[in-house]
């Protein structure tokens, strides 16, 4: 199959302009994975572990009109409602297509005709809303959230502000100066519509709220402030008036519903900036929580914290799972919150207390001066951990003798060994790294055999910390060092140089010889590919002059007199960079990426599988070692798990009781989305978002289908 796919209807299938009726129970898959448990799973059982090896392509969907950005991020998961699927394209256009054919039905432009900054989309997913005869595409397009007729793709004009809700109002900064964009889609509990968002790591980022929003309306209903104000539970775990200088601990990842309850339970980030919290001491609630409210008010249930003062950019980075299980003979209606850094919380839904066993163990403090790293973090029981927690000497990557030799001369001079090593001066390994673990694909649970579904990332990253002066008496150049540090190194790191984490960012040192002032200027204030539009930056005289003094400068290093001995100093960090051998596989001996099977009634993992295959490996004689995978698994009641993820650009399915490999097929591109399952006129699709661009993957636009022959 050719990277790009002209757009075109599955001739065999062809059924007009409107989508065909549907008919069947359990056809639709109308929540962002799959419901509001979060379960990714589906009753749909024509598709069995006897004939998956028959299913073959259906339609393909070019969603994109403009050419693909080459660092593009399509990670949406579907939504299919009474035949219509609903999708979102990278260069910003959600659309509606036949379920069952392909056939674009209305597309609609999330970014209103703004022209500039157009990042191509990091979207994974929106809300239907259906009350009556009435019904609403909740979509989110940057700091935009929107509602559009599912039937004609037209905006509700009545919704927000002439059909918009600007996000970053409300968050206590200057809206114009808050980065925000909506990513994972939040739930709808009645007329509400229940939302996060993602913000910045840097510095100067504002609290990131809860909310809830009327679907009709678009009014603000609830907010629920996830860095207390004075006097409000929890504001003692941090410094005085918090909100006022430090930010984040946003839910990014989305939100699960008990509807019966009227519980929405969100899973929280770290806190801004991300790996020194000398600025926030304290344990920090409610970053890195678990936190359980009332849906209709937002009023605190309870919560329950997986990291303590995180200082590891350890987000809870996925929707908790909600589960019954069977626990010391009876029934519980649970939480399962997968984590980054590879262990697995299970929670009592009504009283957010662990099921199994949970110590506070001690850990190594931080050697930063201001920093207080908090002594002991939450280790569970059971399950134990689906990946590696940390790297030793023993686990040096074994794939050449070259690659091992070459590994331990690097760790020479590093920090490793232990669980939740705060960052030093000195380089520190990371395991798992900072994409997981699990990360937001999230899990699938099948509730007839209580197992639940994780794939995950098991790659070191290395990290170090530096000393920047912070004083008033202070150099252009110095000036400019540090509003980069505040504002741009979370992204293109404090060295320069880029990285790959959260996607391609490129090197901006030795910028002034490639880039004027004036072309810099117009990049800032327009943005470009993912980096958003920072006019407020030319708002306050010499702060854009200081930053072009330093990004401009056409050394290769700091000069030390500009950095020695300060009197008031902040830290910042080094690229958040992959440890690889020479070769650039990871510094780790396999399996690189996993996909586990969690049994929740007995807390022990059942098996666990190399996710994704890299060919050059294998030819060399090196069995599967798994790939760097994102997105997330579905599973059906027939005994099945569909997972793409992978950088190999297969899709597969697996049987969900062995782990073994029952079908796979060629993408157009990695599949670095979570699959979505629906039936039309009785017969069941499974669809995937290829989007590539990660992981050095290329880019692409296109949705594939896949279905049993007729």
């Amino acid at each position: 199959m050719n990277l790009r796919l002209t757009k075109f209807v599955f001739l065999v299938a062809l059924a007009g302009a409107w989508p065909s009726s549907a008919k069947f129970a359990g056809q639709d898959w109308s929540t962002f994975h799959g419901d509001p448990t979060a379960s990714h799973y589906s009753v749909l059982d024509q598709i069995t572990r006897e004939n998956v090896g028959q299913l073959q392509l259906a339609w393909v969907y070019d969603s994109s009109e403009a050419p693909v950005e080459e660092d593009s991020d399509l990670q949406c998961n579907p939504l299919v409602v009474d035949g219509r699927l609903y999708g979102v394209a990278p260069d910003g256009f959600f659309f509606a297509v036949d379920a069952a054919t392909g056939e674009e039905l209305w597309r609609y432009d999330g970014y209103n005709g703004a022209t500039g900054y157009r990042w191509p989309g990091r979207v994974r997913g929106m809300a239907y809303w259906r009350d009556g005869e009435e019904s609403r595409l909740l979509v989110g397009m940057s700091h935009r959230l929107q509602a559009l007729d599912p039937i004609t793709g037209e905006a509700i004009k009545s919704f927000g502000d002439d059909g918009v809700v600007d996000l970053r109002v409300g968050l206590e900064r200057d809206p114009e100066s808050i980065w925000f964009t909506f990513t994972t889609p939040g739930v709808i509990y009645k007329n509400l519509y229940i939302v996060g968002g993602m913000l910045s790591d840097g510095r100067g980022v504002p609290p990131g709220d809860i909310r809830a929003y009327n679907v009709r309306t678009g009014e603000l209903a609830w907010s629920f402030r996830t860095i207390p104000a004075a006097g409000e539970y929890g504001a003692e775990t941090w410094p005085e008036n918090a909100r006022e200088t430090v930010g984040a601990a946003n839910a990014w990842a989305g939100f699960s519903l008990d509807v019966e309850r009227g519980m929405v339970f969100a899973p929280t980030g770290s806190a801004a900036y991300d790996f020194y919290g000398g600025d926030r001491v304290g344990q920090n609630l409610f970053a890195n929580c678990v936190v359980a409210l009332k849906a209709a008010t937002g009023e605190r249930v309870w919560h329950y914290q997986t990291i303590h003062h995180d200082m590891w950019d350890m987000d809870l980075p996925a929707q908790p799972n909600l589960v019954t299980v069977q626990h010391e003979g009876r029934s519980v209606d649970a939480v399962a919150q997968v984590t980054k850094t590879g262990y697995l919380f299970l929670l009592d839904r009504e009283t957010g207390e662990p099921l199994f066993p949970v110590e506070e163990v001690p850990v190594p403090s931080s050697d930063l001066e201001g920093e207080e790293a908090w002594p002991t973090q939450p280790i569970p029981s059971k399950p134990p951990p689906f990946t590696r927690t940390h790297m030793t000497q023993d686990d040096i990557t074994d794939i050449s003798p070259q690659a091992t030799a070459q590994v331990a001369l690097q760790m020479k001079n590093m920090r490793y060994g232990e669980d939740f090593i705060p960052f030093g001066q000195q380089t520190t390994v990371i395991m798992p790294g900072f994409e997981g673990g699990a990360e937001w694909g999230g899990a699938a649970y099948d509730p007839q055999s209580g197992t639940l579904f994780i794939n995950a990332n098991e790659i070191p990253y290395t990290l170090a910390m530096i000393k920047l002066d912070d004083s008033q008496e202070m150099t252009p150049f110095k000036k400019g060092r540090n509003e980069y540090a505040r504002r741009c190194s979370s992204c293109h790191a404090m060295d320069r140089m880029g990285g790959t984490h959260m996607g391609y960012t490129p090197p901006l040192l030795g910028l002034g010889g490639r880039m004027s002032e004036q072309e810099l200027a117009t990049i800032i204030r327009e943005g470009r590919g993912r980096m958003e539009a920072s006019p407020w930056l030319f708002r306050r005289p010499g702060r854009f002059e200081s930053l072009a003094t330093f990004l401009l400068d056409t050394s290769t290093a700091v000069n030390q007199d500009e950095i020695d001995n300060p009197e008031e100093f902040i830290y910042n960090h080094t690229s958040k960079s992959l440890f690889s051998d020479s070769q650039g596989y990871p510094a780790i001996k396999p399996p690189w990426g996993t996909l586990s099977a969690i049994d929740l009634n007995e807390g022990v993992i059942r098996w666990q599988v190399p996710l994704g295959e890299i060919e050059e490996l294998t030819k060399r004689g090196i069995a599967p070692t798994g790939t760097k995978n994102f997105g997330g698994p579905a599973v059906t009641a027939s005994g099945l798990l569909f997972i793409a993820a992978s950088a190999d650009e297969k899709i597969r399915a697996f049987d969900q009781d062995t782990g073994q490999i029952l079908w796979e097929a060629d993408l157009p591109a990695s599949g670095f989305a979570t699959p979505s399952i629906y039936a039309v006129n009785g017969k069941q699709y499974v669809v995937i978002a290829c989007g590539g661009g990660k992981v050095e993957r290329p880019s692409s636009d296109v949705y594939a289908a896949f279905a049993l022959p007729d």
